[in-house]
């Protein structure tokens, strides 16, 4: 119907009444594709605005539902946790209706154990087009819901490691990953209990050496490694440099939080080392 309405619109203004008659059919053309592929595409495709970035979205949200299902059921158990961290992922991003199911159906699938993951991390890869920040939010995503229970399994590193390997990731760049979790979750924790209240006469707060892992450096490093680390975390969870690759805006909230706390450390350790 809009493309329809808008080409006769857009027909009639530049070409008057034979434009507005081209403008009908081209407009009737688009409406008929547009509505075929989302509807091919189920109810993940009402997110997304082309059929490039509905095919690759989709297979985005699929391959992280089957990876979470996979990952939760790797020690033989799906805890009530880790179906929780499902649940609550699906309601940050908002998915209702079909698009609920189809994750659902998802997570299904993926604690089977046969199930194929090799072959969907593959066609996530390749969908990604290789991006390497798209893909470690994605293995971020998995790393944050193997750490649901406040620890992480032997059976839940193993599929992470071949995730990981499926994505392109070796294995020191998984355990950088884990561990930089690990800080931002004692950072962040620091944050809330502490807020820079005084407590004994002392300020209660985020330690420097989270602060420091955060941002992925040492206490002995200078202020241009500090900054240029910095600079590069945040250029990796940059929600706008996201969105442009593709991240779905739907997935957008962790890249978010992670920003936030790596601005957060860094302007700790600003303050305390004397940075400009």
């Amino acid at each position: 119907m809009w493309g329809r309405l808008l080409g006769f619109i857009f027909g009639l203004m530049f070409l008057k009444l034979p434009g507005a008659i081209l403008g009908l059919l081209v407009g009737y053309m688009f409406d008929k594709g547009y509505s075929q592929d989302f509807g091919r595409m189920g109810g993940f495709g009402r997110f997304f605005s082309s059929q490039d970035a509905l095919q690759q979205q989709a297979v985005f949200f699929h391959s992280l539902f089957a990876a979470l299902g996979h990952l939760a059921k790797s020690d033989g158990k799906v805890t009530e946790s880790e179906i929780k961290v499902a649940t609550n992922l699906m309601d940050e991003m908002q998915l209702q209706g079909q698009a609920r199911q189809e994750a659902q159906q998802a997570f299904r699938e993926g604690k089977a154990r046969d199930f194929p993951i090799a072959d969907i991390l593959k066609q996530l890869h390749e969908s990604c087009h290789g991006r390497r920040d798209i893909l470690q939010v994605f293995l971020e995503i998995l790393i944050q819901a193997a750490f649901a229970d406040g620890r992480l399994a032997s059976e839940e590193y193993r599929v992470l490691e071949k995730v990981a390997k499926a994505l392109g990731f070796v294995r020191r760049d998984l355990d950088y990953l884990i561990a930089l979790f690990e800080a931002e979750v004692r950072f962040r924790g620091q944050q809330r209990r502490g807020n820079y209240q005084q407590q004994g006469g002392q300020s209660q707060g985020p330690s420097l050496e989270d602060a420091y892992a955060v941002i992925g450096v040492s206490a002995s490093d200078d202020e241009k490694t500090i900054k240029r680390a910095y600079r590069k975390r945040m250029s990796e969870h940059h929600p706008d440099k996201l969105a442009s690759k593709g991240l779905p805006e739907q997935a957008m909230e962790i890249a978010k939080n992670k920003a936030q706390d790596i601005q957060a450390a860094y302007e700790l350790i600003k303050e305390r080392r004397g940075f400009k």
